[in-house]
């Protein structure tokens, strides 16, 4: 685990990273909203669970924890559900039924614990309203991307992340070139159909997100993008079925995959 840090007004990051082999280090981040009735969007990784749990506590009384939003059931989302639940005894969890069966696989969730939610699903907690929504990328079926009226913040999931060569808090003290490099192939690496997408399609959620006007972007596997630069990453995003396949290993023309981020979307 790296040091916590806040992303917006009560948005407390909690932030790890993982490795990737001859690309950099990938983000992962979960994310703590302490205000009116406390919510955590994710729960990390289990290689870090100890330390994730520790610096959790830190910002937060578990028995003041509310909610837990799981935007899907990948380890790297899921890794201290378990011990979060029992030590925050009036938590309930959010999150996809697809999401819920999967994890459940491991270890079973009380179901006056669990609300689900869909794509196209708001729910209110406490003065703050979520609105559901499916990523453009994801690997998992059961992915969700959470939008909070209340601060316009985006919990973009896995989508829109990137890998980089060191990892920073906020996307404008990156080198651009690089993170626009990672996100190209973070994105198609977690979403390899994109290479047989409809673009047409593909661009819907796209649209869909960018007409929110999300005043921060948070992935769970990027830096945070505040609300000037948000615009780019759905402009590269619009551009990635665009983009040949990425397979680990593959030698790629990067003068290609950049000057593809010059050419304007129709």
């Amino acid at each position: 685990m790296k040091a916590t840090y806040t992303a917006g007004p009560d948005i407390h990051v909690l932030p790890s990273a993982l490795p990737i082999p001859d690309l950099g280090d990938q983000p992962v981040n979960a994310f703590l909203l302490r205000s009116g009735r406390p919510m955590l969007v994710d729960t990390g990784m289990p290689v870090d669970r100890e330390g994730f749990l520790d610096s959790l506590w830190s910002l937060i009384d578990p028995a003041d924890l509310r909610w837990i939003v799981v935007t899907h059931d990948d380890r790297d989302h899921t890794g201290a559900l378990a011990r979060l639940l029992e030590a925050a005894p009036r938590a309930k969890v959010l999150t996809n039924a697809i999401s819920l069966t999967r994890i459940s696989e491991e270890f079973d969730i009380p179901q006056d614990r669990v609300v689900t939610a869909n794509p196209g699903s708001r729910v209110k907690i406490g003065d703050r309203e979520l609105s559901f929504h499916r990523p453009p990328t994801f690997d998992s079926p059961g992915t969700l991307a959470v939008f909070d009226h209340s601060d316009g913040t985006l919990y973009s999931s896995d989508s829109f992340g990137t890998v980089v060569g060191e990892i920073t808090q906020d996307f404008a003290d990156l080198d651009e070139a690089e993170f626009f490099r990672g996100f190209d192939v973070l994105n198609r690496a977690i979403a390899p159909w994109t290479a047989l997408a409809d673009e047409a399609k593909f661009l819907r959620p796209v649209r869909e997100l960018a007409a929110l006007r999300p005043a921060r972007l948070l992935s769970a596997h990027g830096p945070t993008v505040r609300e000037e630069a948000v615009p780019r990453l759905f402009e590269a995003m619009a551009r990635i079925p665009s983009l040949p396949a990425w397979l680990p290993g593959a030698d790629l023309d990067l003068e290609a995959v950049l000057d593809a981020h010059e050419t304007p979307t129709g």
